[in-house]
């Protein structure tokens, strides 16, 4: 944290940003300690951008190259200079689809979280509420975690389970995921912004 300042997040996302959403207005109601520095997209026209503006945020486009899983080297070096330039102690995905690499990861290393609508380490990748539903499970639900250099990979920061009913189509299933992602994730960065997380090796320890 910056001395006596509040704990800065920055805010990473390509779409509507439902869950930056969540977590602003947690910020509003004094759920989470912290303020959002700067909200940036890779996409132009994204929804997280437009409402990071209703909400008077510095939010900015930034062209993620020529790639279209990742940011090239350019763009990279773009965002990380832009992040530490707004002092984040946060770095926070939120529907961002480019997979993070190499210098990026080293210049926030433990300090970038993503959430993925499945428990973990149960069907990584794309789209997991779908996978969910065509393997036939009875629970599925969401994960909050630290990012690291694999897909879906890092130290388990906390979960919320979802029960899949008989009756589930992927547009239900993935509503009431996205609902409990709007809970899960503002009070996962709230225990990070008051120093209750701490890792040890892949576990992640919660202190009261």
């Amino acid at each position: 944290m910056n001395g006596a300042n509040k704990f800065r997040l920055g805010v990473l996302g390509s779409g509507k940003g439902s869950n930056f959403v969540a977590i602003a207005e947690a910020i509003t109601k004094g759920l989470v300690p912290a303020e959002i520095a700067v909200v940036i997209s890779d996409v132009e026209a994204a929804g997280i951008l437009e409402a990071a503006r209703e909400r008077n945020l510095n939010a900015r486009f930034l062209a993620p190259g020529k790639f279209r899983t990742k940011l090239d080297e350019e763009a990279e070096r773009t965002y990380v200079r832009e992040l530490q330039a707004a002092r984040v102690d946060l770095l926070v995905l939120a529907g961002f689809m480019r997979v993070l690499k190499g210098e990026f990861l080293r210049a926030f290393e433990g300090r970038i979280v993503n959430i993925h609508p499945s428990l973990l380490p149960a069907f990584p990748g794309l789209e997991a509420w779908k996978q969910a539903l065509d393997h036939g499970v009875k629970v599925t639900g969401c994960t909050v975690h630290f990012v690291d250099a694999g897909v879906d990979s890092g130290p388990i920061i906390g979960q919320q389970p979802v029960p899949v009913r008989d009756d589930d189509t992927a547009e239900s299933l993935h509503q009431r995921i996205q609902a409990a992602e709007h809970e899960l994730y503002p009070r996962c960065v709230a225990a990070i912004a008051q120093g209750k997380v701490s890792v040890r090796g892949r576990t992640v320890v919660w202190r009261t």
